[in-house]
């Protein structure tokens, strides 16, 4: 359930959950911290999300926080709705995605952990061998040793690409 914020006509916005006004800059940290945020006109009930969320890239655009890029703004604005229509679209499936493969690594490590013999917090399923498995272990070790290096790389890479936009 989104965690709803009412904004009245003198545009202050309030938390109705901790019953107290919030900034912008709150409502950023909330969504950062995992929180799902749903904005409603005070009077109309009007849904008010969208607008919030883009006057929190607006405001983090003003201060340099975050930056985009003149070139895609021009064409947002130059192919109107339709362009949005399909950034939407696009920004959605690929946040679904990442979100489907993050699931997935943390149930591979996961599975990897409890055949290790790493996994105290979780029993191990009915397919895990108790009997004399420790080559399989060793070998089960390696792989998510060799995983983590590879994680490790492209977190590397990742921020250096970030490091390299800015």
């Amino acid at each position: 359930m989104p965690y709803v914020i009412k904004r009245y006509s003198n545009r202050k916005l309030y938390d109705t959950q901790e019953s107290r006004y919030v900034t912008l800059e709150e409502i950023e940290e909330m969504i950062r911290a995992g929180r799902e945020i749903s904005v409603v006109d005070a009077t109309t009930g009007e849904d008010l999300t969208s607008v919030t969320l883009t006057q929190i890239i607006l405001e983090n655009e003003r201060s340099r926080r975050a930056s985009l890029p003149a070139a895609f703004l021009h064409q947002l604005i130059k192919h109107g709705e339709a362009w949005q229509d399909f950034l939407q679209k696009s920004m959605r499936s690929s946040l679904e995605g990442v979100v489907s493969s993050q699931r997935d690594m943390e149930r591979f490590f996961r599975e990897w952990s409890v055949r290790g013999g790493w996994g105290a917090m979780t029993p191990p399923g009915p397919e895990v061998r108790r009997d004399g498995g420790a080559e399989e272990a060793d070998k089960l070790r390696e792989e998510l040793s060799v995983l983590r290096d590879r994680l490790r790389s492209l977190e590397e890479r990742l921020q250096k690409r970030k490091t390299d936009a800015t």
